[in-house]
């Protein structure tokens, strides 16, 4: 049975969600760039937590949280912006709280793995 892993799920099905929300953008202009960039960072979250769970030593594990960490504050950005601007007519609240959820989680894993 596998063992439960809050961050590699948590960020598996956010992907999950930015896809889904990145499909109803508009196809012109600035709803075409920010939706691609918007996908870009939200799926890069799950894709380096899963390359951390895979790291050969602890310097590696750290970095790639970090980066997971970095794509996750920059979708944070880009929801907010989304949000600000009215680009789409939908609730952003939810994907901005779980964007903030995945920066406190991974926030908090970088800051114990560079403590051991």
């Amino acid at each position: 049975m596998k063992q439960e892993n809050i961050i590699q799920d948590k960020s598996y099905q956010f992907a999950l969600s930015i896809i889904k929300l990145v499909k109803k953008f508009p196809n012109r202009n600035e709803g075409y760039v920010i939706g691609r960039q918007l996908l870009k960072a939200g799926t890069s979250i799950g894709a380096n937590v899963e390359e951390g769970i895979a790291a050969f030593s602890r310097q590696d594990f750290t970095y790639k949280m970090s980066i997971a960490l970095k794509e996750a504050r920059e979708t944070h950005y880009w929801l907010r912006l989304i949000r600000d601007s009215n680009l789409i007519s939908e609730d952003m609240e939810n994907y901005i709280s779980d964007a903030y959820e995945l920066v406190k989680i991974l926030t908090s894993i970088v800051k114990t793995s560079q403590n051991k």
